[in-house]
């Protein structure tokens, strides 16, 4: 099983997988461990294969700093709605 983990085309179909299943569920959580997969599967096509855990903690410490980037990214875009401070059945 630990010999899958060092193919990068794993990492890609794992990515797409967690991609599928953002869109599926409510909420934003699975698009930063897509982000993280995809990167992964980059960094294994790239490089020699490393060890299983080195590979797993990578692939966490990517999904995290995926994680927050984007939620600084969509935090900072306004949903555009008005905040009504008058209403207008109100003399």
């Amino acid at each position: 099983m630990a010999g899958w983990l060092e193919l990068w085309w794993v990492w890609l179909c794992a990515a797409l997988l967690l991609g599928v299943v953002e869109l599926l569920l409510p909420g934003s959580i699975f698009l930063g461990f897509a982000l993280g997969a995809l990167a992964m599967a980059v960094i294994v096509a790239l490089f020699a294969p490393m060890n299983v855990a080195l590979m797993l903690a990578l692939f966490a410490i990517l999904s995290l700093i995926a994680w927050i980037g984007l939620r600084l990214v969509f935090r900072r875009q306004s949903s555009g709605a008005r905040i009504v401070t008058r209403d207008i059945n109100e003399n």
